[in-house]
């Protein structure tokens, strides 16, 4: 009994170590950068302005209607004053705030829909700090849509 309670707490002791190597602890800063959308045709740049989190669009895969031969704007927005703003640049997510490993209290804008959801982030895996979940609901989260971006490497 006595050396199966040793073997068994010298196991744990061993192993706690492993557990605490393989997590880390996710600062604020780490969503900083440039991330690639899951649809895989835009890159948001994700930035600090104050103490909230901000993303841009910096790239498109496809920058120019086809139909028009110009930049392409924002023609899905509900407002009418704003369907002319060009989709480059555009903001989709703001006024995030890190609180206990996530971003929360945000907006993301949707140009595809014209519309905009409350929002939160996090990195499903604390592990690997080069993809984010981005959860944009009405209401309470269970209702809502989730996507994945990753990391745009320089």
């Amino acid at each position: 009994m006595k050396l199966t309670s040793f073997a068994t707490l010298f196991v744990a002791l061993m192993i706690m170590p492993l557990f605490s190597l393989q997590a880390q602890d996710v600062k604020a800063s780490d969503i900083l950068g440039v991330w690639l959308t899951q649809d895989k045709d835009s890159h948001v740049e994700i930035y600090k302005q104050g103490d909230r989190y901000f993303g841009k669009i910096i790239w498109l895969e496809t920058p120019i209607d086809s139909v028009t031969g110009k930049p392409k704007v924002d023609d899905e927005n509900p407002d009418p004053a704003l369907q002319n703003r060009p989709i480059m640049g555009l903001n989709l997510l703001k006024n995030f705030v890190f609180d206990d490993d996530e971003w929360n209290d945000g907006k993301i804008y949707d140009p595809k829909s014209g519309k905009t959801y409350s929002c939160y982030i996090e990195f499903p895996n604390s592990k690997d700090l080069n993809r984010i979940k981005i959860r944009g609901y009405i209401g309470i989260s269970l209702l809502g849509r989730t996507v994945y971006w990753t990391r745009v490497q320089k």
